[in-house]
């Protein structure tokens, strides 16, 4: 089994059906007004590093670190496809997104992820991040859950 995680395009089909997959799983836990999803234009801005991750050669995964020009970033878009999990997929893209903020001497990750998501909660627990309250443009919503992680400084 052969894992590579690289910076790409997000327009591309097999992007595409992942970012698909995605919001088809959040519009089934939450309602419309509790999903913060990036569509395929904002993931293209010069502030934001796609990445996907391929399991011997097919679309697995990806994930969107979105520069906030604070000095912070948020972590979005982070998909695994279901047939793929458990093969350390999104802990690979969380340390591609970490890695880069790092390099890009970013002070803090944060993200926005649904309550009913436990696998992504642990996840993100695992590397080290924090419950905090809403940033950025958030409101608050008793269907998300806000985290951060702040990073070391050289």
């Amino acid at each position: 089994m052969s894992l590579t995680i690289t910076v790409e395009s997000p327009r591309q089909d097999g992007v595409i059906r992942l970012l698909d997959m995605s919001s088809a799983y959040a519009q089934s836990l939450y309602p419309p007004e509790s999903n913060h999803m990036l569509d395929l234009d904002a993931l293209e801005s010069p502030d934001v590093t796609f990445w996907v991750a391929r399991l011997d050669g097919d679309m697995v995964g990806c994930c969107a670190l979105v520069e906030a020009g604070d000095g912070t970033a948020e972590i979005k878009r982070m998909f695994v496809d279901p047939l793929a999990r458990g093969r350390r997929v999104a802990q690979m893209l969380m340390k591609a997104a970490e890695e880069k903020a790092t390099e890009r001497k970013l002070t803090a990750l944060r993200l926005e992820t649904g309550i009913y998501q436990p696998e992504a909660i642990g996840l993100y627990r695992k590397f080290g991040y924090i419950e905090i309250g809403p940033f950025g443009s958030y409101e608050p919503d008793p269907l998300s859950l806000f985290m951060e992680k702040t990073l070391p400084q050289a």
